[in-house]
């Protein structure tokens, strides 16, 4: 069942694709099964800067929708250049921004030249102006990110610390705020379940908020996630995280009023005598997060970062780096190396001489 999040963005994409020319919308259409809605209603807000800068360039005397595909055909490279500096010095993007941004429409004029085809069998583009467009060289090394991160995710005995912090510490901390105590009784087996199923699993936000209870695996300690692109995965997870799971599901029909229709594993409790419980939203998962670690002593932790506190604890351990890619999902490796730099020695030359990865 999709979560209220993911209907509000496949209804924003529905909007902003309509405020785009029609190959665009086709192109989005040749999309929908590779990518998430997410992704898609991103790549259209690229695509409506770039052409909001066409307009303002007067490369082009007309809306949005109606530029036509034989402008883009005769864009120069000097053009295209500026219109990168014009995201970067004028709209203050950072460099990995604009790569992405550049990213996406590489993405697109690659469709209109190999992929798009007109009736009688010929390219929409025959000229490809970003296929001559570098991306730009990113300074930090993976090495750099990773002693960035290293400061900001959970190493050593932090695992298991903020687990128990949270399964039972924090209430000592909160002891004195009655308001705060009675709101961590009421959810401390869940908010356990959750950190515990992220440290134990690598999964992402958008697929812990997605987890139905009929997703999960109670035999073979796993989840079954949409990953990226629209990717049915199941993905293991720690014994752990499977204890507290069932320590949750034990007080979530009764504690919550959860209607036997509510399939959502993660519920918030109803609002008034007359609610009804409903899916714990992604922001609900990310101030829970931060309200833990905050007093845990540790604010910089996040969903994210815990992901990063399970990929490396993962390397450590397990040292298997296509198995960690698949457990998290990555579709490039050398995004999965930047999780496994952290602590380990054996790498970090090898490191030096990689770039990051340009996606």
């Amino acid at each position: 069942m999709a979560s209220e999040s993911q209907q509000q963005l496949y209804k924003k994409l529905q909007i902003i694709v309509k405020e785009l020319p029609w190959y665009v919308e086709e192109y989005i259409d040749h999309k929908r099964r590779k990518l998430s809605t997410a992704s898609l209603v991103n790549y259209c807000h690229d695509f409506k800067i770039f052409f909001n800068w066409v307009i303002s360039e007067q490369l082009y005397d007309g809306s949005i929708k109606e530029v036509p595909l034989e402008l883009l055909e005769t864009l120069t490279v000097q053009q295209v250049e500026g219109f990168l500096q014009a995201l970067k010095y004028e709209l203050n993007n950072k460099e990995i921004t604009v790569n992405r941004k550049l990213s996406a429409l590489k993405s697109l004029f690659n469709y209109l030249q190999n992929i798009a085809e007109t009736r009688d069998l010929k390219p929409y583009l025959h000229r490809n102006v970003m296929a001559k467009i570098e991306f730009n060289e990113l300074k930090d090394s993976m090495e750099t990110i990773a002693n960035k991160m290293e400061g900001k995710i959970l190493l050593g005995d932090e695992y298991e610390k903020f687990r128990r912090f949270i399964a039972s510490d924090y209430g000592e901390f909160v002891k004195e705020n009655k308001k705060l105590l009675n709101f961590y009784k009421l959810n401390s087996e869940r908010d356990t379940a959750i950190v515990s199923l992220i440290l134990g699993s690598g999964l992402r936000l958008s697929e812990v908020v997605n987890l139905d209870l009929d997703d999960i695996d109670f035999s073979k300690f796993s989840a079954r996630v949409i990953r990226k692109g629209n990717k049915e995965q199941y993905v293991f997870f720690s014994k752990i995280a499977m204890d507290d799971l069932q320590e949750y599901l034990k007080i979530r029909e009764n504690r919550y009023h959860v209607e036997k229709t509510n399939k959502a594993l993660f519920v918030a409790a109803p609002m008034g005598p007359k609610g009804k419980s409903r899916r714990l939203t992604a922001r609900s998962i990310e101030k829970v997060i931060e309200k833990y670690a905050t007093a845990f002593g540790k604010p910089s932790l996040s969903v994210h970062k815990l992901r990063h506190s399970f990929a490396t604890r993962y390397h450590a351990e397990i040292n298997d780096v296509p198995k960690l890619r698949r457990q998290l999902g990555h579709s490039s490796i050398q995004t999965t190396m930047i999780y496994t730099h952290i602590k380990n020695d054996d790498l970090r030359s090898a490191v030096d001489k990689m770039d990051i990865p340009k996606e």
